[in-house]
């Protein structure tokens, strides 16, 4: 973190975007760390404990509902740290489930250690394939070119899988067989929740190693004002494609858990629904803040579930009213209720300056 003390020193007139820069640097960011910390631990231990008190196929329903929040954190990290609307993510998800599911139909490959690094290595490929398209061209790419360009992928994949009589057509790819460790079976329950769990909980701390390092300063500062961190000398296409391949392995490694905890794999999987699905997901919890989309997540889907099983005819309007009045009111999310707006990366202000200016 040292380097990005130097960066931002080179020149004190440069405004409150460096000022902010240079408080997180030093580790003035976090206003409320210990409330940030509160609430994922908090999070992870219901979690922990949640299949002691469930029923079996709540467990089930449990275990979908992490594999998605992993599937979310992808997408925070593309949309929340660097400021890039990936509206196909869906597109990387799907491919990975596609992939690990035609590895055990065709070639009878089950293996944790196999079927895993190949769907996070499908998402990786898939991403960086897409990302070198839309962000490595000649010209810098707007919000607006990336967003329609992720969609269109996205769109396209589900036609084509629909149509692809190899890969099921519009039936998908059923009778899926476990994943294996060894001669072990990894069946849906509380074997396979702890294993989604352990996997989330992981990627979450890498998440959180990478927006908190030296590399997610410079995506803080390039969702805020590309030019200047452009200025700094940092390649911000390059910086772009870097995070959107990784959000894309973390979607291919969710795509491959889910594939093999439904058991079969379809077209829906790579469509615009999911894609818009993990949008809500961040926006409802609160993006820019990694427990925000594992939160939203939780939410909408325990609420959801709920809804339709008390009010089968009318829980999508209810919800959807639910979701329109909390973008609506408190359009940072949920979580805007107890972490401070200074803790969201990428959010600069006077208030900052000013307490930066008083420490020094």
């Amino acid at each position: 973190m040292g380097a990005a003390k130097q960066v931002v020193h080179a020149d004190p007139g440069d405004g409150p975007d460096v000022a902010m820069a240079e408080t997180r640097s030093t580790g003035g960011a976090a206003a409320e760390p210990s409330i940030l910390l509160i609430v994922e631990g908090g999070v992870l231990l219901a979690a922990l404990v949640l299949p002691l008190v469930l029923q079996d196929y709540l467990t089930v329903f449990a275990t979908r509902v992490l594999i998605l929040a992993l599937f979310a954190l992808s997408f925070d990290l593309v949309w929340g740290y660097a400021g890039i609307m990936s509206f196909g993510q869906a597109l990387f998800f799907g491919c990975a489930g596609y992939g690990v599911a035609l590895l055990a139909r065709d070639l009878d490959i089950t293996s944790i250690f196999l079927v895993l690094p190949a769907g996070t290595l499908i998402g990786l490929a898939v991403s960086l394939m897409l990302g070198g398209f839309l962000l490595l061209g000649r010209h810098q790419s707007s919000v607006i070119f990336v967003a329609l360009g992720t969609l269109t992928g996205s769109y396209a994949a589900d036609r084509l899988a629909r149509g692809w009589y190899y890969l099921g057509g519009q039936n998908g790819i059923p009778s899926i067989p476990p994943m294996t460790l060894g001669s072990y079976d990894i069946t849906e329950g509380p074997v396979y929740y702890y294993l989604a769990l352990g996997i989330l909980v992981v990627v979450y701390l890498l998440c959180r190693f990478l927006v908190r390092s030296q590399f997610g300063l410079a995506l803080a500062g390039l969702r805020e004002n590309e030019q200047r961190i452009a200025f700094f000398g940092y390649k911000t296409q390059h910086l772009k494609a870097i995070v959107f391949a990784v959000g894309g392995a973390i979607a291919g490694l969710a795509g491959s858990l889910y594939a093999y905890h439904e058991g079969f794999v379809w077209p829906s999987m790579l469509g615009v629904v999911l894609s818009t699905q993990v949008v809500l997901y961040v926006l409802f919890g609160g993006s820019g803040t990694l427990i925000g989309a594992v939160i939203g997540t939780l939410i909408i889907e325990g609420v959801s579930f709920w809804l339709s099983d008390n009010y089968r005819d009318v829980w999508p309007i209810i919800l959807g009213v639910l979701l329109l009045l909390v973008i609506l009111f408190r359009p940072l999310g949920l979580i805007s209720f107890v972490v401070g707006e200074r803790e969201r990366v990428g959010s600069f202000g006077a208030k900052a300056k000013e307490k930066h200016n008083a420490a020094s």
